[in-house]
C-alpha cells in the first residue's frame, strides 16, 4: 500500500521528539492464548487475521519503489534493534522495518545482529554473567564475549541495551539504558498495534542469523520463527513481511514453511555463504549474482539484498566505479533488489560524497542516494529513514526528479 509522500513527510520533522520518551515496557514470553485448551481458537484468530490483512493490501509488489528499510530501525539515532529504534523509523517514515534474530538458550528468538552482545548491552556490567564472557568461532571466526544462547530469555531481559558504536554516534549514548532486548514476538505485537493504530500494514524485514552454526547448537531458527508468524497470520505470500538470510539454505528451508516474500542476501564478490563452507559448494556470490546464479535464487526466493559494492564497485580511492549489471540481470529473473547499507556519515559514504575531514560528519548523503536509486534499485537499507525517504521521493511514480 503506498502512501503519499506530503503526508509522510510532515513527521519527519517531530518524529524524533515524539520517539525520544522510553517506550512502555512489553511482557516476555509466548502469546498464551496459542497454548493448551486455546490453541484451536488461536489458530482460527490467526487464519482470520491474515485473510483481513490480505484484503487490507497487496502484497510487496504494490510498496512504493525504490523502498525505504529502516536499517536495525533507525540506528542512526537510536540503539539499534530497540524497540525504540523501530519505532523511529516507522514515525520518520520507514516503508519497511528491519529485525535481526538470534535464539536465547531456551529457545527464543530475539533481535540482535549478532549473538554476541557485548558491545549492544550493559552485559560486561553484570557480575553476576562474568564467567559467561568466552571465546567461540562463529562462521569460522573467532569471537569473545558474551553469547544470546548462553542466556535464558529471563536472563536476557535483565540487560539493557546501549550504542554500538559509541565513537561514530556519540548523540545516540544518550538513549543507551531505554530500552531492554526484545523478542521477536513483541515487535509482531507491536506492528500489529501499530497497524491498526496507523489504519495500515507495517512491515518487517527479517533476517535468521548464523543459521547453520545455531542449528548445530540444537537451535535452528527457521522453525520457531515459521510457528511465530502463523500464530500472527504473517505467513502468505500476501503478508507484510520479507524474510532475508546470507545463507541460501535458510531461505530454502523457509519457503517449505510459510510463503512470505524471502530475499537472499549477498556479501562481497568472491566470499562464500557459511552454509556453502559447510556443504563443500565451491560457488561464491561471484557465482550468485551471474545469471545462472540469479535464476538458480529465483526458484526459491523473490529479491536479493546485495552490498551495494555489487552494485557499484569502489576503486582504491573509495571512490564509485561503473555499475555492474547486476541491476538488470536480476529484474531480468524477476528478482527485487535491495541493497544495503546506506549512512549518513563521511566514514561510511562513498569518497566523493563525504564532505570535510571529520570522519564521524555528516557528509552528502542525498547525492549518495540519488545515485543509488539511479541505478533502478528496488529499495534500499539505510539508518537514517528520514534521509532515505526524502531522497527516495524525488524516484517514485508522480514525482518529479
Amino acid at each position: 500500500m503506498t502512501q503519499g509522500g506530503a503526508a509522510r513527510r510532515t513527521v519527519l520533522g517531530a518524529a524524533v521528539l515524539a520517539a525520544g520518551g522510553g517506550m512502555a515496557g512489553i511482557s516476555a514470553g509466548s502469546a498464551s492464548a496459542a497454548e493448551g485448551a486455546g490453541a484451536v481458537d488461536a489458530a482460527r484468530a490467526a487464519e482470520a487475521a491474515h485473510a483481513a490483512d490480505v484484503r487490507r493490501g497487496g502484497g510487496y509488489r504494490d510498496l512504493p519503489v525504490p523502498l525505504v528499510i529502516g536499517h536495525r530501525g533507525a540506528c542512526g539515532y537510536r540503539p539499534e534493534h530497540t524497540l525504540g529504534s523501530y519505532q523511529l523509523a516507522l514515525d520518520l517514515g520507514a516503508d519497511v522495518v528491519e529485525q535481526d534474530l538470534v535464539p536465547t538458550k531456551d529457545g527464543h528468538l530475539v533481535c540482535r545482529h549478532e549473538n554476541e552482545i557485548g558491545g549492544t548491552t550493559d552485559v560486561a556490567d553484570h557480575p553476576a554473567f562474568a564467567s559467561r564472557r568466552t571465546t567461540k568461532s562463529i562462521d569460522g571466526v573467532a569471537v569473545t564475549g558474551w553469547f544470546t544462547e548462553d542466556f535464558t530469555l529471563a536472563e536476557l531481559k535483565t540487560l539493557r541495551a546501549k550504542e554500538r558504536i559509541p565513537a561514530v554516534r556519540q548523540r545516540n549514548t544518550l538513549y543507551d539504558g531505554r530500552w531492554d532486548v526484545p523478542t521477536f514476538e513483541e515487535v509482531l505485537r507491536w506492528a500489529d498495534r501499530e497497524g491498526k493504530r496507523r489504519g495500515r500494514r507495517v512491515w518487517l524485514h527479517v533476517e535468521t542469523k548464523h543459521p547453520t552454526y545455531f542449528r548445530s547448537l540444537g537451535l535452528g531458527l527457521e522453525e520457531p520463527l515459521a510457528k511465530l508468524l502463523r500464530r500472527y497470520g504473517r505467513y502468505g505470500l500476501g503478508a507484510p513481511l520479507f524474510l532475508q538470510s546470507f545463507e541460501p539454505s535458510s531461505i530454502q528451508r523457509l519457503s517449505r514453511l510459510v510463503s512470505a516474500p524471502r530475499v537472499v542476501l549477498l556479501s562481497a564478490a568472491g566470499t562464500r555463504p557459511w552454509d556453502f563452507e559447510q556443504a563443500k559448494d565451491p560457488r561464491t556470490v561471484s557465482d550468485l549474482v551471474k545469471p545462472e546464479g540469479l535464476k538458480w535464487i529465483a526458484g526459491f526466493a523473490q529479491g536479493i539484498g546485495p552490498t551495494m559494492d555489487l552494485i557499484l564497485p569502489r576503486d582504491a580511492s573509495g571512490r564509485l566505479g561503473a555499475p555492474t549489471t547486476l541491476v538488470k540481470d536480476a529484474h531480468a529473473r524477476g528478482l527485487v533488489l535491495h541493497p544495503y547499507t546506506a549512512r549518513n556519515e563521511n566514514t561510511f559514504l562513498p569518497a566523493e560524497y563525504r564532505k570535510g575531514t571529520d570522519p564521524n560528519a555528516y557528509g552528502d548523503a542525498f547525492g549518495a542516494f540519488k545515485t543509488y536509486f539511479e541505478q533502478g534499485i528496488d529499495g534500499i537499507f539505510t539508518d537514517n529513514a528520514d534521509t532515505g525517504l526524502l531522497a527516495a521521493e524525488a524516484f517514485r511514480p508522480g514525482r518529479g526528479r
